[in-house]
C-alpha cells in the first residue's frame, strides 16, 4: 500500500550543493518502491508517493541523490501525516509580517534534544511540536543572524566538535507547499 512522503534534503542549493528539481524528481523516480514524485521550491524538498517506510526511503534516496546527482546529502523523511499533524499544531502564524515560523527536522528521536538545550540557553523562542521537530520563530530579515539560526545553518552546536544528528530547517510555509505538492498526487 502506497502514502505519501516528504523528503526534506539538507543544505541543497547553498554552500556550494546545487540539486536541480527536475533531476532530483527523475532520482527520486528511479528508486525501486517510489511510484511518483514532485519537487517544491529549488531547495530540496520533495514528496513522494511510495510503499516504503520512512526509514528504508531515506536511506534508499540519500544513496540515490549521491549516485544520481553526486551530492552527499543527508535528508530527513516525514510521513505526510505527519507533517499535517505540524501544521496543524503550529503555535505561530505562517504569514506574520514580523516573524518568520521555522521547523527544524531530525530523523531520530533524541536528534533535536541538544538544540532544545541551545534554544533554552540562547532564550530562543520554540516548541516541540513532535521528537522529531522543533517549531521556533524569529524577526523578519534576521532568519540568518541570529544566535540560533547561524548555529542551525552551519547544522552543529556552537562550540561542538563531534557530529551531532542531521537537522534540516524549513520555513514554516514550506511545510504547506509541501501540503499542496501532495494533494497534487492525489
Amino acid at each position: 500500500m502506497s502514502s505519501l512522503a516528504a523528503l526534506l534534503l539538507r543544505g541543497v542549493n547553498v554552500g556550494g550543493v546545487t540539486v536541480r528539481s527536475a533531476p532530483l524528481r527523475a532520482c527520486l523516480e528511479s528508486i525501486e518502491g517510489v511510484e511518483q514524485a514532485a519537487t517544491v521550491l529549488a531547495s530540496g524538498n520533495a514528496v513522494v508517493r511510495t510503499g516504503l517506510d520512512p526509514e528504508p526511503l531515506r536511506v534508499a534516496a540519500e544513496a540515490a541523490v549521491e549516485r544520481d546527482l553526486g551530492a552527499h546529502v543527508p535528508l530527513v523523511v516525514q510521513t505526510l501525516a505527519q507533517v499535517d499533524d505540524l501544521v496543524a499544531t503550529l503555535p505561530y502564524a505562517l504569514d506574520d509580517e514580523r516573524t518568520h515560523a521555522y521547523v527544524t527536522f531530525a530523523q531520530t528521536e533524541g536528534g533535536l534534544d541538544p538544540w532544545v538545550r541551545l534554544a533554552v540557553e540562547l532564550d530562543q523562542e520554540h516548541t516541540r511540536l513532535s521528537p522529531t521537530a522543533l517549531a521556533w520563530t524569529c524577526p523578519v530579515g534576521r532568519s540568518l543572524d541570529t544566535p540560533f539560526a547561524r548555529a542551525q545553518g552551519r547544522g552543529r552546536l556552537p562550540g561542538s566538535t563531534g557530529e551531532t544528528a542531521p537537522i534540516t530547517t524549513r520555513n514554516a510555509r514550506t511545510l504547506a507547499r509541501l501540503q499542496a505538492a501532495a494533494d497534487k498526487l492525489g
